[in-house]
């Protein structure tokens, strides 16, 4: 029986983006998948237009949701999570909608199922075979120094903390740990410290990371602040740490609407 794999798009503000991300789902990359999610965190452009025409020439069943109200990346990410494990499905792959990676990167992997007995299958900038597109200096040396912070607090090789392309095994998201995850762009800090504290088998896999017409919505130097903080709270207060809620929504309700779909 092959895999019921869910693809799930975050989109926010990335109208001029999100049709060359839905044209990478050519017929092979098709075939690996059961369906596709969108999920737009209420954005202001006309990007769930562009989503909703696409979708309509794919071979697979795909909707657009709108998060009901503003949750942040993180937010999308429990959307699709919560998604995912009430429709039954075994994996959730994660592309980001601002066209920075490649689904193509991950299809070898997949195809020859080097995905079964992990729990992630994470894409890494920053590894052997890797390569960075417009991707600055600064950047780049900011991102090896966080994955060396978080390699010594966490006592596991940390290739990337979290690019836009990602698999994740829904059955080891069961509990709905990652509940308790901030809501912001720093919930893939928290799912990869809260990962291997559960113990998970993870293995990163070589991308290919471009920056053309994307504009960032990070404000590098608070980001930076908030990413050590994350990881020396973790190093030095393990445990209250882990029991902590950084959501900001206790009830872990993030409802969603379905505004468009294709025929499949």
């Amino acid at each position: 029986m092959s895999d019921q794999i869910l693809l799930f798009i975050p989109m926010y503000n990335c109208e001029r983006q999100i049709g060359r991300v839905v044209d990478q789902l050519t017929p092979r990359i098709q075939a690996l998948l059961s369906g596709l999610i969108v999920v737009d965190n209420r954005s202001t452009d006309k990007g769930q237009a562009v989503v909703a025409e696409r979708i309509k020439s794919l071979h697979i069943p795909a909707n657009v949701l709108m998060n009901d109200g503003n949750y942040g990346l993180g937010g999308s990410h429990k959307v699709a999570f919560e998604h995912a494990l009430s429709h039954g499905f075994d994996y959730l792959l994660v592309l980001h909608g601002d066209d920075q990676g490649s689904v193509e990167d991950i299809v070898p992997y997949l195809e020859r199922r080097e995905h079964h007995g992990l729990d992630a299958l994470l894409g890494a900038r920053f590894m052997k075979g890797s390569k960075l597109e417009g991707y600055s200096a600064m950047r780049t040396l900011g991102n090896y120094a966080f994955n060396t912070l978080y390699s010594v607090v966490s006592g596991y090789p940390i290739k990337d903390l979290g690019s836009g392309l990602n698999l994740y095994r829904v059955g080891a998201l069961a509990d709905r740990w990652w509940l308790k995850n901030a809501n912001d762009l720093t919930f893939n800090y928290h799912m990869m410290l809260k990962s291997i504290d559960r113990g998970w088998k993870m293995k990163f896999f070589p991308l290919t990371w471009r920056e053309s017409d994307q504009v960032s919505n990070v404000k590098l130097v608070r980001q930076s602040l908030r990413v050590a903080e994350i990881a020396l709270r973790y190093g030095a207060m393990r445990r209250k740490y882990l029991a902590s809620d950084y959501s900001g929504r206790p009830d872990g309700f993030y409802p969603s609407t379905v505004v468009a779909g294709n025929a499949c």
